[in-house]
């Protein structure tokens, strides 16, 4: 008998197994399908901090290829590719860097310190896992984080700053180190792989901030290169913005638009803690603009514009202002003796991390909303944008 019973529970969890294997699988199988999700998997999943932008611009080049008239670089290394030959200049921008580091120094114990890159929490830093892109290929690395054990009361409870931390690779010494191809300029990348979110329509990954935009443009000029547009749109993948939106500037000096679009995350609401005047925007809730950031103002006309075709073509859309946010579109603004710009943003929970959500619905409505805007910039709505007061 108790082989019989042992017997049975052995079938048992053969049976249970089988099913758990089914459960894991079945989402592989499906996102295995889905051109969006392997594309939105590939862009995440890439390096790609400030100034080490070249793995998301292959990328970018290769899917925007088919669909333009030409691809050319500025002198900064942001790809503009244009569609179309005659009709206003429009702009669309979304910057390919992540937040991310740099290798500061290297210690004779075979640590190593970090200048980070971009707007990070130092609360965000501690034990982490992160990619060194050596001149060997990539080495993991961890952030450590001080053992409990010998912590005073005090600590535990203080953020640790980031000054305070050292990059571990398991080598114990700065040779060690160095044999692995590492030196002081690499740069450094969160580990965040991209996740289906247990079945949702939620994506967890690291550097949407920019990486949703980019992938908006892709799928932007592929639906525009199958229908005329009344414009010239100039797909700009823009370097370092997250280190002073110095890409965008440069990108906008050679494209000299007549109207620009920044593609960016938004702010959300819908996670605890946030106070009510600080977010405005939910997951799941449609794409979102920006009324205004600190960098930035939108054209109202542009505003009306947005808001116009959107209730058009039924696209849930929502609004925010976010005081502590500077965007590609404040440098576009600012270019060819002044553009009327807008900032579109695709919610996101937790934007400058490891680990940041956005919901694929909103990103859906992101390219619908921006593919309807740009047929409907033509040489005459373009015209109103740059009227301001009437000489009649």
């Amino acid at each position: 008998m108790r082989w019989a019973g042992g017997r049975k529970a052995q079938i048992v969890l053969a049976l249970l197994a089988a099913a758990l294997c089914l459960v894991w699988m079945v989402p592989r199988a499906r996102s295995a399908e889905d051109a969006t999700e392997k594309l939105l998997a590939e862009l995440t999943n890439a390096p790609g901090p400030s100034g080490y932008e070249e793995p998301v611009a292959k990328i970018m080049v290769r899917e925007l290829k088919p669909y333009v008239n030409r691809i050319t670089f500025d002198g900064l290394g942001s790809a503009i590719a244009k569609q179309g030959t005659s009709g206003p200049r429009v702009m669309l921008d979304a910057h390919m860097d992540e937040l991310g580091g740099m290798i500061r120094r290297i210690t004779p114990q075979g640590y190593l310190s970090m200048q980070m890159l971009g707007g990070w929490f130092d609360q965000a830093l501690v034990d982490q896992k992160w990619w060194i892109i050596g001149s060997k290929g990539p080495v993991l690395a961890v952030t450590g984080i001080r053992d409990i054990h010998i912590s005073s009361p005090e600590e535990r409870t203080k953020v640790f700053p980031r000054n305070s931390l050292y990059l571990d690779v398991g080598a114990k010494d700065s040779a060690q180190v160095k044999a692995m191809g590492i030196e002081p300029g690499d740069p450094v990348v969160p580990d965040g792989p991209f996740t289906v979110l247990n079945g949702t329509q939620n994506y967890l990954a690291k550097a949407w901030d920019d990486r949703v935009g980019c992938a908006v443009m892709i799928e932007v000029a592929e639906r525009l290169a199958k229908q005329a547009h009344p414009n010239q749109v100039f797909y700009a993948a823009t370097v370092q913005e997250e280190i002073g939106m110095r890409g965008a500037v440069t990108a906008s000096e050679v494209i000299k638009p007549d109207v620009g679009i920044a593609l960016e995350v938004g702010i959300v609401k819908d996670v605890p803690g946030v106070q009510p005047e600080e977010a405005q925007e939910v997951l799941g809730g449609g794409p979102g603009y920006f009324l205004y950031d600190f960098s930035e103002l939108p054209s109202r006309k542009l505003v009306s514009l947005v808001k116009q075709v959107a209730a058009q073509n039924s696209i849930p859309l929502q609004y925010d202002l976010i005081t502590g946010y500077g965007d590609d579109s404040s440098s576009i603004q600012k270019s060819n003796g002044g553009v009327p710009t807008i900032n579109l943003v695709v919610p996101t929970r937790c934007t400058h991390s490891h680990n940041g959500i956005i919901n694929r619905q909103d990103f859906d409505h992101m390219v619908d909303l921006v593919t309807a805007l740009i047929e409907k910039l033509d040489a005459g709505e373009v015209a109103h944008l740059h009227t301001f007061v009437s000489t009649q």
